[in-house]
């Protein structure tokens, strides 16, 4: 993949909860993707961890068992395997995700944004 800008990759995003691969790294895809709302359901990945960088704005954090928090720009939190979890956001917010290849986005849930990883190749 050709290497470009944080900024242009955001650019090339037309919808909200779409992750879109922009490398590669052994086995792990690093994806963007902008988020808006809360459609993301409640999810687990069973058998991998995630880990989610915050490029611009605030996105509320979620997870079972424990209260929200938010993350802001600049900050990162990894989600380990098998905890249930969901992000949402007030105001568009731009994130980065570094997870194994075989993780799907809202894990085992299937809904309107669900997106196979060959729709997420850029």
């Amino acid at each position: 993949m050709k290497s470009k800008s944080l900024k242009d990759h955001f650019q090339d995003l037309e919808e909200y909860f779409f992750p879109k691969v922009i490398g590669e790294v052994n086995d792990t895809f690093i994806k963007v993707a902008k988020i808006k709302g809360d459609k993301i359901p409640w999810h687990n990945h069973e058998n991998e961890d995630e880990l989610f960088y915050i490029i611009e704005g605030s996105l509320l954090f979620e997870e079972e068992n424990e209260p929200p928090f938010e993350l802001n720009t600049g900050d990162f939190h990894i989600v380990k395997q098998g905890v249930n979890h969901r992000v949402s956001s007030r105001e568009e917010c731009k994130i980065m995700l570094i997870e194994p290849k075989s993780t799907l986005h809202t894990g085992d849930k299937k809904t309107e944004i669900t997106r196979p990883i060959s729709d997420q190749m850029k």
